[in-house]
């Protein structure tokens, strides 16, 4: 016979505040009871709320401000990558290939965005990238300000999609990127590589060639990432 487990008192409070969220009882914008009306209506002490309350923070599901009673907030993408990136940022530190499994997942995933973008461009979207890679050749030089416009012209596709959360997961993506390639887009060579293959990419996408397009983008984070290593290394010291 299998044992009974005992649940803590703060994991049976977060199921049903849960469940009132997802009934309606507590509407996105509205505030959840106080903590004393909370311990009343479940007969629990105010640590297993407090536990509760806290995990729901951290779900995304309410705000918590020092003064107030937590509101309850609507789950957007982006608050859903934001729950996240802490842990991610730790993995990828903590990982030996970590870093590495990222380039490849981003691969996967930015290879079939550029097919998707292509085939939902519009003319509105298709001049935003046409600036946004102006930026990125205006930013040259400038390590800090060329790797904000890469990362732009990606956002771009990504928006380009018309799907919110491919969006949310691109920036995501991007972001957890950002904190180690800012060093080796300054490395000699990989402003100009970067220029070039974001040219290709525009120019397929502005073609409607979306198999093109995907391939471009393949070549592009394919070919920078080995060139990043590559030039990170051979790099003279100041």
């Amino acid at each position: 016979m299998e044992a009974i487990v005992r649940r803590k008192l703060s994991h049976e409070v977060l199921d049903r505040l849960i469940g009132a969220i997802e009934a309606g009882e507590y509407e996105p914008g509205t505030q959840l009871p106080s903590e004393r009306e909370l311990m009343a209506r479940f007969g629990v002490g105010r640590p297993a709320i407090r536990e509760a309350m806290q995990t729901l923070q951290q779900m995304g599901l309410i705000r918590i401000n020092h003064g107030e009673r937590a509101r309850v907030i609507l789950p957007t993408p982006e608050t859903i990558i934001d729950q996240i990136t802490g842990a991610m940022l730790q993995l990828l530190s903590s990982n030996p290939r970590g870093l590495n499994d990222l380039k490849e997942a981003r691969i996967f995933f930015e290879v079939g965005l550029a097919r998707v973008a292509t085939q939902r461009a519009t003319r509105d979207s298709l001049e935003q990238l046409r600036k946004a890679l102006i930026a990125c050749q205006e930013a040259r030089g400038d390590a800090a300000r060329f790797v904000a416009a890469d990362m732009a012209f990606h956002r771009q596709i990504a928006s380009m999609s018309g799907n919110l959360l491919i969006a949310a997961i691109s920036q995501g993506m991007l972001d957890w990127l950002s904190r180690f390639k800012r060093e080796l887009v300054s490395a000699r060579g990989a402003e100009r590589l970067t220029l070039e293959e974001h040219e290709r990419i525009y120019k397929a996408i502005a073609a409607g060639d979306p198999e093109a397009a995907a391939k471009a983008m393949s070549d592009h984070l394919t070919r920078a990432n080995t060139l990043y290593s590559v030039l990170a290394m051979t790099q003279p010291d100041d």
